[in-house]
């Protein structure tokens, strides 16, 4: 069979789109949440994890959340793949629904959240915090270590008014004096001390540790097994370039974030980097956070932390 110009023309087209389409369908798309702070984000802007994951046909769409609750609700509702958050919303969402699964941890960071108090306070301790009014946000990391420094301080989780606000609401009940003391995280915590000169009541050391995790949803994370390494990769790489060069972080931070580079700097100070697969005595520590949270009543059940950890 002979054929003309056009016609090897649409033959050669059709085997080319032949050719493609297998390969435009093998490309797979991993969804990674984040927010304005934290690894991640850098990770987002530095583009590496495009490259290691693009190598094995996947892309990468990120989506942005304003805390960590929201952000592991997406998951739980299979709307999101790999997600990070601190040590109190996983919690919840284990409670919520079977989908999370801990991926990896970042190491303590305990003087990253604080009990904070005016600078000109009576306040000296934690202890003359009894009768007093203390902002924080509900079911946050910080709640918990609110609830271990009363502990150490002698006093009663009832022995003190908590109110409970969003780290904006909170700054503003701090600022004007509506509250006592205002217990949040950074990058908060180090805008309250440079712009206000807040005191540092307590901090969590030896109190919480202060984690970051990385999650999976269960589903994605059995199907995509080699995601996982490469993904571990990435953000150890990047969590090593932060170490090495905190002002440059600080600086590539600051205009998505909208957070002065001098008060980054010292919330990247006070952040361990470093990543790690879950430890058993990090799946205990989680399980102290969850069981604190089910005797507050904040907790709707019990839940076995262990359960939820995906062993790379």
């Amino acid at each position: 069979m002979t054929l003309n110009r056009r016609d090897f023309g649409l033959v050669a087209a059709a085997a080319l789109t032949a050719s493609v389409l297998p390969a435009m369908a093998q490309t797979k798309e991993i969804r990674v949440g984040f927010q304005k702070y934290g690894t991640l984000v850098l990770l987002k802007g530095r583009g590496l994890l495009e490259e290691k994951l693009g190598k094995l046909g996947y892309s990468v769409t990120w989506l942005e959340f304003a805390a960590g609750p929201q952000m592991l609700e997406a998951l739980n509702a299979g709307a999101l793949d790999i997600a990070q958050t601190g040590e109190a919303p996983p919690i919840f969402a284990q409670a919520a629904g079977p989908l999370l699964n801990y991926l990896a941890f970042e190491p303590p960071a305990p003087k990253g959240e604080a009990i904070l108090v005016p600078a000109d306070s009576p306040v000296a301790s934690v202890a003359d915090l009894k009768g007093k009014k203390v902002a924080l946000n509900k079911g946050s990391n910080v709640h918990f270590l609110l609830v271990r420094a009363l502990e150490a301080a002698g006093l009663a989780y009832e022995d003190i008014e908590t109110v409970f606000l969003p780290p904006a609401d909170g700054r503003a009940a701090f600022e004007t004096g509506a509250v006592d003391a205002w217990v949040i995280w950074d990058p908060f915590q180090a805008a309250a001390e440079t712009a206000l000169g807040a005191r540092v009541l307590a901090n969590a050391e030896g109190l919480a540790p202060n984690y970051q995790f990385y999650f999976g949803e269960r589903s994605f994370l059995e199907g995509n097994t080699a995601v996982v390494p490469e993904l571990i990769a990435a953000i150890a790489e990047t969590g090593a370039w932060i170490s090495s060069n905190p002002d440059a972080a600080a600086a590539e931070l600051s205009p998505s974030t909208g957070i002065p580079e001098d008060v980054l700097k010292i919330a990247i100070g006070r952040q361990s980097f470093g990543v790690g697969p879950i430890t058993d005595q990090v799946v205990a520590d989680q399980q102290a956070v969850a069981d604190t949270f089910h005797k507050l009543g904040l907790l709707p059940k019990p839940i076995t932390v262990a359960d939820a950890v995906f062993r790379v």
